[in-house]
């Protein structure tokens, strides 16, 4: 099985176990990342992203953080006393592809569920010591539609009803 990732601004194909240096990133050495960016999965069906795919994710083991040989940039202007030498060492990241799967998926869909508890939370709390606009804003929070000129007592109803 196979990946076309993106990282800094580069396209990579990758398999499990290959080394490949990419712009550095910020980890540590030994340091697990993920590479969400993923582009195409390849293997018994090639998978297309429109233009990234969806829950597939590429997990990688941080191995190096380096730099790269110099490079030598050299301007000269004949006949002018116009000669200006450079260099320039890229740092990069070398790392270790670990895995190529659908673990991103599940994360996002766990995310999700604390987000959709957070109003249950907070509507167990709700109580008839609390303001209108906060038990408004709870009910709103919820998906609740109550008319606009809903006591407060028809605010506290609603939001224990559901």
């Amino acid at each position: 099985m196979y990946a076309i990732i993106q990282t800094g601004g580069k396209q990579y194909r990758v398999q499990e176990n290959d080394e490949l240096r990419v712009e550095k990133i910020d980890a540590q050495v030994g340091d697990t990342v993920v590479f969400d960016e993923v582009l195409t999965v390849g293997g018994d069906k090639l998978i297309v992203g429109t233009p990234l795919v969806k829950g597939y994710a590429v997990t990688a083991e941080v191995l190096e953080q380096g730099k790269a040989d110099k490079v030598i940039i050299y301007k000269y202007k004949a006949k002018k006393d116009y000669r200006r030498k450079n260099g320039h060492r890229q740092p990069y990241t070398l790392v270790k592809i670990t895995g190529i799967g659908e673990g991103k998926a599940e994360k996002k869909s766990a995310a999700k569920k604390v987000e959709a508890e957070a109003p249950v939370a907070k509507a167990v709390k709700a109580d008839a010591s609390m303001k209108k606009d906060e038990l408004l804003a709870i009910a709103k929070e919820m998906g609740i539609e109550l008319p606009a000129k809903a006591t407060k007592a028809d605010i506290l109803a609603a939001i224990e009803a559901k």
